[in-house]
């Protein structure tokens, strides 16, 4: 049925008519037609919409005229919403540059029906202001698949001008569920998007970000939507194709040479798949939250009972010491017996502890075991610069420093007290840095959390998203409960550190002379700060999983290089006592390691001649250190350096283990172009080189390693190796695009709960406990060994 209908046009003269022809139309046939500026045709649809069932509708036009004098317009009237779009269609990149496209297909949006049953009406008017006849095609066809099943794959094609997007009802029982969008082609770009069911829909280019969530993607794409962010439990998954790549790392386009030049987009269409699964229920949290609190206690209750195996080896050890000495003085008493016997003199008692002889000066009473000087001296706080109290003046340092072996004697001589007080400004120093440090940290990872829910751009943030499991604002709970391991673990460190300080003192007031004259000279204030900076390690780590990228990457590898530096510093300080670094120095060195760490993050990406000079200024740094450390502070750069380098090395041990360090470092220069992984690999680096140095000197002096200290290093070695395998995993990369970055995305591998970046997190939170248990327990067995017969190295 044709209805024809005069009408004023308000664009032409006055009084002008225009010819509105009106066309019951019908899915599925295909229109061809011509329009002009003196006529508008108008095609009536007429469909059952039922409740329980939805299907999409689909409006395809395609322009067959070339050299457009004006665009058609296309307007589709519906009952609750309005849509219009231009054939061309002309969508806008980058820089303003204009792509038109002939052939464009929109799905209308379908708003919901209160009724078991409705028809509905809607129209497409076609209308254009050009004089000349234009021809087109138009299509309404249904979809069939317009609802989405849930683990049932569909496949389906887009292109910029031809969006598809789809609708999803949560079922009874799932609360959350994962939407993954796959194609086995890189380009063109796409955007996903997830929306409320409403109408408009956004479904183009330009205005897909306007609501709901979104992200990028090349191959992958995956987005998690809990049912209570949509009161009408279901949701639309929309795909749009971007009309350039530069989004997802593709090339640039020419430049047009006339601002009003459009340009071939050529074929952009992409074929891809949608797939909508339920994801983890409460259940799965629960398990995941038990088995990481589960995996560190275990360590607590482990050390609670070595704790009481050591104690009782002790009590058993200072029992049979004391019926050594008991039995001691009863030989003593009963030979002094037989000689006062001999003499005629009255027996004594046999516990009364005297000479052989008139002429003896031997005694073995008990108390000449320990030594008798007090301990019970003051320890008010004093500035650092009055702790170097011992009269050692530059030529009496070279005279002992430049010995060719030198015992830990010689380089423990300043005053314990005084030493004691000096090592504990690293702690007090890095309590401080960690509060000022933490509170901006954060509060601005609050802040990226909360743009990301309220824009919805899922491009901000560096996630695993095949699996990032939400909690409350959390977007990925699992990757910040995984590094709990780090604060228990550290906070295991402190107590058994305090435990051997408290043992450590009591041994002091009671004047043992193990604790006085032998072993390593102990000083718990590095021990202190280790301990603090792991558990820092794990509060900073969690904030930068809040939302991981560029911007925040140093909250996860600042105090990493805090741990290498004091790892350093503390096995340096074990046979060098005197000469250690001071805490002001040693902190300024690592803010500035720190500071070069975060230029290469800001300026270092593919910026080959930035990390050529920084690998020159980390050589020349790392050959500065080992001279000090060479000649223990001891040198001096004059003419003669030359004749010094050239005479051959005089300490052959020392030379060797720095020339091991060296290569380790400079190897790390010979990957440029994987900047996280470089910046990550120093500190970790660092931490297997130097126990590995440690015990390799060790073995050569002929020192032997405890037991305790031999499984620790057996253990740590392990736990180390597959650490490191999870960390090169990488499943996510703030280095390439949001979109390159997901292709790397993988599933959870552990109780469908974590994956391997949180397997990460928990062996590399338990290897770095097991090396500091090395530092802590690797010269035990010197502690009843005299300092003049520990060699340093």
């Amino acid at each position: 049925m044709y209805w024809f209908l005069p009408l004023a046009c308000g664009t032409g003269a006055v009084g002008e008519t225009k010819n509105v022809v009106q066309k019951d139309a019908e899915f599925d046939v295909t229109y061809n037609d011509t329009v002009t500026s003196e006529n508008q045709t108008i095609y009536a649809f007429n469909h059952t919409v039922s409740r329980n069932k939805t299907e999409g509708v689909h409006v395809s036009v395609d322009v067959l005229s070339q050299g457009l004098e004006s665009p058609i317009l296309f307007v589709v009237r519906q009952k609750q919403a309005v849509l219009s779009f231009q054939v061309p269609l002309i969508l806008r990149g980058l820089y303003q540059r204009k792509y038109p496209y002939n052939h464009v297909g929109r799905t209308l949006c379908q708003p919901p029906t209160r009724a078991a049953s409705e028809t509905q009406y809607f129209f497409v008017d076609v209308s254009t202001l050009s004089s000349q006849g234009t021809n087109y095609q138009l299509r309404v066809s249904r979809v069939e698949s317009f609802t989405l099943q849930t683990d049932k794959k569909f496949t389906f094609t887009a292109s910029p001008s031809q969006p598809q997007y789809f609708k999803y009802v949560f079922p009874d029982g799932v609360d959350t569920v994962i939407v993954k969008v796959n194609s086995d082609m890189n380009f063109p770009c796409s955007v996903m998007s997830i929306q409320d069911i409403q109408c408009p829909v956004y479904d183009l280019d330009n205005n897909v970000a306007f609501i709901g969530m979104y992200q990028t993607m090349t191959k992958k794409g995956a987005i998690t939507v809990q049912r209570k962010d949509f009161p009408s439990n279901s949701f639309y998954v929309v795909v749009v194709v971007k009309t350039e790549d530069e989004a997802c790392g593709g090339p640039l386009r020419f430049y047009p040479l006339r601002p009003d030049e459009l340009i071939d987009a050529g074929n952009r269409t992409k074929i891809l798949d949608v797939m909508v699964s339920p994801a983890i229920d409460s259940k799965v949290y629960v398990m995941g939250m038990l088995f990481c609190l589960g995996i560190f206690f275990s360590f607590y209750l482990l050390t609670f009972l070595v704790a009481c195996m050591e104690n009782k080896r002790s009590v058993i050890a200072k029992k049979n010491a004391q019926t050594e000495i008991l039995n001691l003085s009863r030989s003593a008493g009963a030979l002094n017996e037989r000689d006062r016997v001999s003499a005629g003199k009255t027996p004594a008692s046999p516990y009364e502890y005297g000479s052989f002889g008139e002429s003896s000066t031997v005694s073995l009473s008990p108390k000449s075991l320990f030594v008798g000087r007090s301990r019970q001296e003051s320890l008010s706080s004093v500035e650092e610069d009055d702790y170097d109290t011992l009269d050692d003046i530059n030529s009496d340092k070279n005279i002992v420093r430049t010995k060719k072996f030198l015992c830990v004697s010689d380089l423990a001589r300043k005053d314990k007290r005084v030493l004691s007080k000096k090592y504990q400004i690293y702690f007090w120093n890095i309590a401080t840095i960690a509060v000022f440090y933490a509170l901006p940290v954060i509060q601005l990872v609050i802040t990226y959390q909360t743009v990301v829910n309220v824009t919805g751009n899922q491009d901000i943030c560096y996630y695993n998203f095949l699996c990032a499991h939400p909690l409350g604002a959390l977007s990925a709970f699992n990757n910040i409960l995984s590094n709990l391991g780090y604060v228990m673990l550290g906070l295991l460190f402190l107590l058994i550190v305090l435990k051997r300080d408290i043992v450590h003192n009591r041994a002091l007031v009671r004047n043992d002379l193990n604790a006085l004259e032998c072993g390593i000279p102990k000083h718990f204030g590095l021990f202190y700060a280790m301990g603090t900076a792991l558990m820092m390690e794990g509060l900073l780590s969690a904030c930068y999983h809040v939302c991981p990228n560029y911007t925040n990457f140093q909250f996860d590898t600042s105090f990493m290089y805090m741990i290498a530096g004091l790892c350093m510093l503390k096995l340096y300080q074990k046979r060098h006592p005197d000469i250690n670094a001071s805490a002001y120095t040693a902190y300024a060195c690592l803010a500035a390691v720190i500071f070069f760490s975060v230029l290469g993050v800001v300026f270092g990406k593919g910026n080959t001649v930035f990390w050529i000079v920084f690998s020159v200024i980390h050589i020349l740094a790392t050959l500065l250190l080992s001279t000090q450390l060479y000649y223990m502070g001891r040198w001096r750069f004059d003419s003669g350096i030359l004749r010094r380098m050239c005479s051959g090395p005089m300490y052959i041990d020392r030379m060797v283990l720095l020339v091991m360090g060296n290569i380790v470092n400079w190897s790390l220069c010979l990957r440029p172009h994987r900047e996280a992984e470089r910046l990550r690999l120093l500190p970790v680096g660092h931490r297997h080189l130097q126990p590995l140095i440690c015990f390799s000197v060790q073995l050569r002096s002929g020192e032997r390693i405890q037991c305790l200290a031999l499984v620790c290093i057996l253990f740590t070695a392990v736990v180390w190796g597959f650490a490191l395998y999870f960390f090169f995993q990488g499943l996510s990369t703030w280095q390439k695009t949001p979109a390159e970055s997901r292709e790397h995305n993988r599933d959870c591998i552990l109780l469908s709960f974590f994956d391997d970046h949180d397997i990460w997190h928990f062996l590399s939170s338990i290897a770095m406990f097991g090396s500091f248990l090395v530092l802590l327990t690797m010269d035990d067995d010197l502690d009843t060994v005299q300092r003049d017969k520990i060699y340093v190295f």
